[in-house]
């Protein structure tokens, strides 16, 4: 018998692969990412979803979420409007999202934090391709309007994800 000794190494912590394009999430997760500049409005968001259970990424650029969301596919993305827009206006982060494939798509909760628009507005919803509107007034409550908003979703969408999962896309 050989006296080599086996020496395991410690599992490297989430806070390890945070930064990491192919950082480690575990795929049994709930995952969401926070695409929010604003430090209070990112740690209330950022609390109410650790408390449902989610394992959650806060990119501080396009470039980063972009990074991420290019390796996994978040249960729910929280993106604030201007949320690295700079000079162009544009949020890359919605737009990257729109150009998605349906069935992709279709596994994301969009959440739209706006300054303008209003809370649970559909007709907004529709029109900015999101799946739920919350107004930076109501971020205190993000976490039980998220609640309310996903039980909605997945009961709508439950027999076309099943319909998924049969065919082996899901």
């Amino acid at each position: 018998m050989s006296d080599e000794k086996i020496v395991v190494q410690p599992a490297q912590s989430e806070a390890e692969h945070a930064g990491r394009p192919f950082g480690y999430l575990d795929p049994e997760s709930e995952t969401a990412m926070i695409c929010e500049q604003d430090p209070a409005d990112r740690e209330k968001i950022s609390s109410e979803l650790k408390k449902m259970g989610f394992v959650v990424v806060e990119p501080a650029s396009f470039k980063e979420a972009l990074k991420h969301m290019r390796f996994h596919i978040f249960d729910v993305i929280f993106v604030d409007e201007n949320f690295d827009t700079g000079i162009s206006q544009i949020n890359n982060v919605l737009k990257y999202l729109e150009g998605l494939s349906m069935t992709v798509r279709r596994q994301t909760f969009t959440v739209l934090i706006s300054a303008a628009l209003d809370t649970l507005d559909n007709m907004m919803t529709y029109n900015k391709s999101v799946n739920l509107i919350i107004n930076k007034k109501e971020i205190d409550g993000a976490g039980e309007i998220l609640k309310r908003a996903l039980t909605e979703h997945n009961a709508f969408y439950h027999v076309y994800k099943e319909s998924l999962r049969k065919h082996g896309k899901g």
